[in-house]
């Protein structure tokens, strides 16, 4: 067997047993919210306290307003999706399988490693800067993969991992995170992280997303669009020069803006993954560096990650919320709903929500539930019981209950069947206030 078959054959053992592995822990902040990290290694996960800020039920109507992108992009696609790593993408006879699958049900969207947790560029580009910086491995050949999913209609989400690069960090060191000492940063699992107030670091990850484009992916979206969280980064020192009085939102917000203004002008649609434990602010927003709401009004999709599972027991109310998937939901997304109207200017464009939900059992929970074709179709209809109608599905080893899929015209009944009912209670809410201001008058 050849080098390069015998390393993508270990690579995807490794996802495989990892499980759902995805996040490290929020470090140092006090009272955090439980962010949970799946792994195959990590049988009993640590439980992290509860939010420390009071919970709330607003009571939202389900109806949510939401602002659409620039005319002069392409027509949005209402995504339901998947994701997919290079590794199962650039599997022929798997990706067939797969494809086969999504002709068959209502899902319409693939979101693709193109730079991974490993800091790998995953398919072969022209450019000098990644070439410079040695990081491609060329898992994917680029070319056959996108005409076979643009054949089926399948829109295409560029997965881009932004600041956690335990690679480019061996050829470019200057770019990374550093200690006292001169050394760079390293977490918890050895890895090391670039420096977000490096310009240097902002235009090498807009270049692979121009690339991406060209190769032909529909969208981007950035993740681990953060700072690290863990307890030994604050041993990290930055330099005047770099940070010039910015904290770290500040410098997140403004490397996002400063992406989606490069990326708008070559007509490539912006996304970002966000931790759902910064929806409303607070402590966890500054530690990773995340607003919720600034983040939202520049790009076109915010996607917060708002597993049951991330939860600890008590959060929202609720016992044991992996064990109820529509209640966790369905509540994340109401405090969603609340964060961006706090941050609403009348007449400017606000992101598209699309949250990342649960395909796989968080086994390594004290209390859990296995997550099968019910529990996943209770997290979608949370999401549109919340006013939203996109959703993606994470599962690290790319293995989907497709059963929990509705087919294509099953899909479109259903949507038409929400879009009454939503009209019905618009019409309700309006006759209502209607009411209220006649008695309002009348008195």
């Amino acid at each position: 067997m050849k080098k390069l078959e015998i390393c993508l054959l270990c690579c995807l053992c490794l996802l495989l047993l990892s499980g759902c592995k995805r996040y490290d822990r929020l470090g140092e902040t006090p009272a955090p919210v439980v962010v949970t990290h799946p792994s195959a290694e990590t049988a009993a996960a640590d439980q992290e306290d509860a939010d420390s800020r009071e919970e709330t039920d607003p009571q939202l109507p389900s109806i949510v307003e939401l602002t659409t992108r620039p005319e002069e992009l392409a027509p949005a696609v209402k995504v339901k999706g998947i994701y997919l790593t290079a590794y199962a993408a650039g599997n022929t006879s798997r990706m067939d399988e797969i494809i086969g699958q999504i002709d068959k049900t209502e899902i319409n969207t693939v979101v693709i490693d193109v730079k991974d947790d490993s800091g790998r560029v995953t398919f072969a580009m022209d450019s000098p800067l990644v070439s410079e910086a040695g990081s491609v491995q060329n898992v994917m050949e680029i070319g056959p993969l996108m005409k076979k999913l643009k054949e089926h209609h399948i829109y295409t989400i560029a997965r881009v991992v932004a600041f956690k690069d335990p690679y480019v960090t061996k050829t470019h060191p200057e770019w990374g995170l550093r200690l006292a000492n001169g050394e760079l940063y390293k977490d918890n699992s050895g890895q090391t992280w670039l420096n977000p107030y490096k310009e240097e670091v902002w235009d090498y990850l807009i270049e692979i997303c121009v690339e991406a484009h060209k190769a032909g992916f529909d969208e981007v979206q950035f993740d681990y669009l953060r700072f690290s969280t863990e307890k030994n980064v604050k041993d990290v020192v930055y330099e005047d020069a770099d940070t010039q009085g910015r904290d770290k939102k500040e410098v997140i917000t403004q490397f996002v803006e400063h992406a989606y203004e490069r990326l708008h002008s070559e007509g490539i649609y912006m996304a970002a993954d966000v931790f759902g434990a910064i929806i409303g602010g607070g402590i966890d927003s500054d530690a990773v560096g995340q607003s919720y709401g600034n983040m939202a009004n520049i790009l076109d999709y915010i996607c917060p990650m708002i597993y049951p599972s991330h939860y600890g027991d008590g959060n929202f109310g609720i016992e044991h919320p992996d064990m109820q998937p529509y209640d966790t939901i369905l509540a994340a997304l109401k405090g969603s709903a609340a964060d961006l109207r706090s941050y609403a200017q009348e007449g400017e464009h606000q992101a598209i929500v699309r949250p990342w939900l649960q395909d796989f059992t968080a086994s390594y929970l004290r209390h859990y539930i296995q997550y099968g074709p019910e529990q996943i179709r209770e997290e979608i209809q949370a999401v549109y019981d919340a006013g939203y109608d996109e959703w993606l599905l994470w599962n690290a080893s790319c293995r989907y209950h497709w059963d929990a899929m509705r087919t294509p015209a099953e899909a479109e009944a259903e949507a038409q069947q929400i879009a009454r009912q939503r009209e019905q209670e618009r019409k309700a809410a309006e006759s209502a206030e209607a009411a209220e201001s006649e008695d309002k008058a009348a008195d």
